[in-house]
């Protein structure tokens, strides 16, 4: 009787402890959300514009489609992450119909406190900063990530994702942006997102950060400036959804990504065996231009509107506040030019406010309002006697031409007074191949004056060659 008795307890014992188990499982799986909300309620920011705002038609929406994503340590090796496939409009469109249906044949007490819950759940989103959603993904605050942008454009099979680098700070702020390789062969601003992303812990940022290092993989790829297509995809912008592959390329990035920015960096480098002097190329007319470039250190600043096409162009029509940094020569990783790129880039965000940073302030470079190119006026080998950054009068010696055949040599003179902020490297060149270009410090009413007699952009010659395009 006394071993029936155990046995017993035992029995009931056992039960018990796997009901709690059953009922601490379950907990674990669905947590409160409505608690969730409410505990950042009482310690969340005030909200901020800076950050996307999810309406009240669209919470439930954005709830069910943006996974949160991984939080990441930028500087762990980790393997790429899937593409996220965002549903069509139409697919939208069907899925909200057929839940509507099956939402008009829930009993109404249900319904009731459905209705209960998703207005406590909107009241706590709107009391707090509205979570970063890009890509389908949700990067909450303090967070870091990797995601991934396709424009599904190539072969589904051969589709090769294009990582996005994400940094969601504790605090409101504004979004930054930063783009490179847009061309292929632009090596040094894929460094520079690098080295900038992966130093920032996002428990000490201000705002957000979003990084594409390689932005036309396909030519990064094959060492081209160009897409597969033999097109330049920085005169494309902001793009077509029906276009050519260029446009439709830039319509995908611009929208998915780009329209989340408050303010954008364009990395490029020199092209067609061209070298840059570490440079701000910006249209210095625009007030909101002027103050962001105001917030660079070390690094020259070189007036110019920019061309339709351009990324640059796009994102400042559209109100996001845009500059292109030049960082040296295309097919080359330049140590100097990554140092000046990442300097400059981590001195705006200490200015913005963003990242807390000591910096010793430079003396300011000069802003050239205006700049020239020198052509070559014979055919042979280029010999430079002077190089980037180097200052010049009118008539000094900058390179000299010399025919191998004849050993005619000819002197290429500067015809004024600046700074060399461009150059040819050493090579072979015909007549009228632009070898140098010259910044010329001159006052800000000199680059309205400009502008007011449309002369010919800065990387279009008269007869439609381009010079040093971005």
């Amino acid at each position: 009787m006394k071993e029936h008795t155990q046995c017993s307890a035992k029995f009931i014992f056992a039960i018990a402890s796997t009901f709690i188990l059953i009922l601490l499982q379950l907990n674990y799986i669905e947590p409160s959300y409505s608690e969730e909300q409410s505990t950042t309620t009482n310690k969340g920011p005030e909200k901020s514009a800076d950050f996307e705002d999810v309406g009240t038609e669209d919470l439930e929406q954005v709830a069910e489609a943006a996974a949160v994503a991984p939080n990441l340590d930028l500087k762990e090796v980790a393997p790429l992450p899937e593409p996220v496939v965002i549903p069509s409009k139409e697919e939208q469109e069907t899925e909200a119909a057929e839940k509507a249906t099956i939402e008009e044949e829930t009993d109404a007490p249900v319904e009731a406190e459905k209705e209960k819950l998703t207005k406590t759940v909107k009241e706590a989103e709107h009391a707090v900063r509205k979570k970063l959603v890009i890509l389908g993904a949700e990067v909450p605050a303090s967070t870091s990530t990797r995601l991934a942008w396709s424009p599904q454009v190539t072969i589904s099979g051969l589709a090769l994702p294009t990582p996005v680098l994400v940094i969601n700070g504790a605090n409101s702020g504004p979004i930054v942006c930063l783009t490179s390789a847009i061309h292929g062969d632009e090596l040094n601003g894929i460094e520079v997102v690098r080295r900038v992303m992966y130093d920032i812990k996002p428990e000490k940022l201000t705002g957000a950060l979003i990084g594409v290092p390689i932005v036309n993989l396909q030519g990064f790829q094959r060492g081209s400036r160009y897409l597969s297509d033999r097109r330049d995809l920085n005169r494309y912008f902001p793009g077509e959804p029906n276009g050519s592959l260029a446009s439709r390329i830039a319509y995908s990035l611009f929208t998915e990504i780009i329209s989340h920015c408050n303010y954008l960096i364009d990395l490029h480098t020199g092209s067609f065996r061209r070298n840059n002097l570490a440079q701000i190329r910006a249209n210095m007319s625009n007030p909101n231009i002027v103050k962001l470039v105001e917030g660079f250190d070390k690094i020259a600043v070189v007036h110019h509107s920019g061309n339709p096409g351009m990324l640059r162009t796009a994102a400042n029509e559209a109100g996001i506040v845009t500059v292109t940094m030049e960082l040296g020569e295309s097919l080359r990783i330049q140590e100097n030019q990554i140092i000046a790129g990442t300097y400059a880039v981590n001195s705006l965000l200490g200015n913005l406010k963003m990242y807390p940073r000591m910096f010793l302030w430079g003396d300011p470079k000069p802003a050239y309002y205006e700049s020239v190119w020198l052509r070559v006026e014979s055919g042979g080998i280029l010999f430079s006697e002077m190089g980037l950054g180097d200052n010049v009068t009118k008539g000094d010696i900058l390179g000299i031409v010399t025919d191998p055949i004849t050993n005619q040599s000819t002197e290429l003179k500067s015809p004024v007074e600046g700074n060399i902020i461009g150059m040819a490297v050493n090579q072979v060149v015909i007549p009228g191949f632009a070898a140098y270009h010259i910044g010329i410090e001159s006052t800000q009413e000199s680059m309205v004056s400009t502008d007011d007699q449309e002369l010919e952009p800065m990387d279009v010659s008269a007869d439609g060659e381009l010079i040093d395009p971005e």
